[in-house]
């Protein structure tokens, strides 16, 4: 069975493509078939038009329509496509999906911050040892940053602020916002102390490897993300690629995004940040294939449950 996700978000969209085989061994059962990331940068548009622009318009159906040869190359049995914080606040994002759809046959949905705060922490308890403790996980991305915060793997509670690196970047970040999601934080690390923190987005991973952290850790001090901060932030955008070997659509937005796990690491007074590289599109995969799945088992059922109503001795 391949299933893919499509991920459109205010920095980048990306299409994954994953095959699942209950029949392989174990170690194979999962296997990434394809994965594409396009800097599309509608926040670029929406965080200081308010819209989505023509000439980025055109550039999403090109892009979609990119997407669905694949799927259909691949064999795609099922999908889901989702757009997240710039869509929701562009003036004309529902007219430009509604385009997409007719052109592409691809309906986009625009998830509400708290589903896509559930939907990575339903992967994360599962693919994590999140399950016993207290955790703060914090996806951190162009237009909103979303909070989950577990207690013995149990989601407590899920926030969605419109904080991300490129509403920062465009100064579209009011200090009511800034406020609200430290007031979070702060009642947070209070009712549960010793709050661990999980890291997702294109940002983190590329802070974990500038990083160069030894072994097979995957806990990134907080002190090489302020080191690294004082380090790129002084820097031209191109001296920042030129260094770093930093792409077009990371050298700008890694500044505030380290700016921003600076924040919540000091607000819960945590000195590291777990990085397990797991996004919204294999969240959105993942959850596809349980719910296959559980149909598949349920129709099994039903028809067991005839064969036994229909058994004559």
């Amino acid at each position: 069975m391949n299933i893919a996700a499509i991920d459109i978000g205010s920095n980048g969209a990306r299409l994954l493509i994953k095959s699942f085989d209950d029949n392989a061994p174990a170690s194979s059962r999962i296997s990434k078939l394809l994965f594409v990331r396009i800097p599309l940068r509608l926040g670029q548009d929406v965080f200081t038009l308010g819209k989505v622009s023509k000439e980025r318009q055109h550039m999403m159906m090109h892009m979609m329509k990119a997407y669905r040869q694949f799927m259909l190359l691949y064999k795609v049995e099922h999908f889901r496509a989702c757009a997240t914080s710039a869509m929701r606040d562009a003036d004309n994002g529902k007219k430009v999906m509604r385009r997409i759809e007719k052109e592409t046959g691809i309906r986009l949905e625009i998830i509400p911050g708290a589903e896509e705060a559930q939907l990575l922490c339903n992967n994360l308890v599962e693919n994590t040892d999140s399950g016993v403790g207290n955790y703060a996980y914090v996806d951190v991305g162009g237009g909103s940053t979303e909070i989950s915060l577990l207690h013995d793997g149990v989601l407590a509670e899920s926030h969605s602020f419109n904080i991300g690196t490129l509403r920062l970047l465009a100064g579209a970040v009011t200090q009511e916002e800034r406020n609200a999601m430290c007031s979070v934080l702060e009642n947070y690390a209070r009712e549960f102390p010793d709050t661990k923190i999980i890291g997702s987005g294109g940002n983190i991973n590329r802070l974990f490897k500038l990083a160069k952290v030894k072994g097979d850790s995957r806990e990134l001090p907080v002190e090489s993300i302020r080191e690294l901060h004082n380090i790129l932030a002084p820097l031209s955008l191109e001296e920042r690629k030129q260094k770093f070997k930093l792409k077009d659509d990371r050298a700008d937005v890694i500044v505030p995004a380290a700016e921003i796990f600076m924040t919540v690491a000091s607000t819960l007074d945590s000195d590291s940040i777990i990085v397990p590289n797991i996004s919204l599109a294999d969240s959105i995969v993942d959850g596809i294939y349980k719910e296959q799945k559980k149909a598949i088992v349920n129709i099994t059922m039903s028809l067991n449950n005839r064969k036994c109503g229909s058994y004559k001795p």
